[in-house]
């Protein structure tokens, strides 16, 4: 089965990085890129992927409340957050509003992968 994504960064150039990493795994397909957490949800509830990948600090809507709204309206997909920082209180926010996962963003390219294996499992 192929783990279809959406991925929401604000950063340009790390959400390059990013699907350019996911599409090397032939059992991931990404399905839509957003630069905020609007156009995150829109394309969420547009694609309905199997995982929306979000960064925690986004213009318009951050990755916690995105969560929140994905959680909500389309709780089939699972979410995976994305973070420069591993700070406890944004770990258990992101948790509490029912993120899947959590990777910093200087994970290892394989282990991000295994975690989007692992979340959409």
């Amino acid at each position: 089965m192929t783990v279809r994504v959406v991925i929401a960064e604000d950063q340009a150039l790390v959400r390059a990085g990013l699907v350019a990493i996911l599409r090397s795994d032939a059992g991931i397909e990404v399905v839509a890129e957003a630069a905020d957490g609007l156009e995150a949800l829109e394309l969420v509830a547009a694609h309905r992927p199997d995982v929306a990948m979000l960064d925690v600090r986004m213009p318009r809507c951050d990755g916690l409340a995105a969560t929140r709204r994905i959680v909500d309206a389309v709780p089939e997909t699972r979410v995976l957050v994305l973070t420069t920082f591993g700070e406890d209180d944004v770990v258990l926010e992101a948790l509490r509003a029912g993120a899947q996962g959590f990777l910093l963003k200087d994970t290892r390219p394989e282990d991000l992968l295994a975690a989007v294996h692992a979340v959409a499992a």
